[in-house]
């Protein structure tokens, strides 16, 4: 395998890189994802992202497990032809034996996500308590369904990372150079 390197844009010749991000409700995960995905000129691939290609397919409205079972398929599909980042959709358990990736789980105290997520969506800061509480629940179950392992487990992934107080790019950033370390040495 030959990595290729220039300017901003890391490649594999041959083969796909694969960033896993999962992250907490209101540590800002899905926007560091983004900032990777420009640093590293690589698509990011989300809920909505995937929302809209099940859309396009036509398979909007399946049952939960066949949505799971279908998002699992455009996954691997995707990552056998680009590289890409992955956020959330149990990514880090879907590509947990591929050669290539790199599994990141992204923290924050809890009162700077409950800062962040009141300021983000401008509601109160009970309000995004109960949010962050029912969105981390859902999040942690529908791991523990469809994969059997925890989320919160860090023996799933390469990078936990505690983002509080840490400007969005600078973690983009730092993921973005531990990357191209990870793969200079193959």
């Amino acid at each position: 395998m030959h990595l290729i390197i220039t300017k901003n844009k890391l490649t594999m010749k041959d083969n796909k890189l694969i960033i896993t991000i999962n992250r907490e409700f209101g540590s800002g995960g899905r926007e560091i994802a983004y900032k990777l995905g420009a640093l590293l000129d690589i698509k990011v691939y989300d809920k909505q992202a995937l929302e809209a290609i099940e859309e396009n397919l036509g398979v909007a409205n399946e049952l939960p497990d066949k949505i799971y079972d279908i998002q699992k398929d455009i996954l691997l599909n995707i990552a056998s032809k680009e590289s890409c980042i992955i956020v959330g959709r149990t990514g880090f358990h879907i590509f947990r034996n591929h050669p290539n990736v790199v599994r990141v789980l992204l923290i924050a105290d809890y009162d700077a996500r409950v800062n962040h997520v009141s300021e983000k969506h401008g509601i109160t800061k009970m309000n995004a308590r109960k949010r962050i509480d029912t969105v981390d629940r859902a999040r942690e179950e529908y791991t523990m369904k469809y994969t059997g392992v925890s989320r919160y487990d860090a023996r799933n992934y390469d990078f936990v990372l505690n983002v509080t107080n840490i400007p969005g790019y600078h973690v983009a950033a730092f993921l973005a150079q531990n990357v191209r370390m990870k793969f200079m040495k193959k």
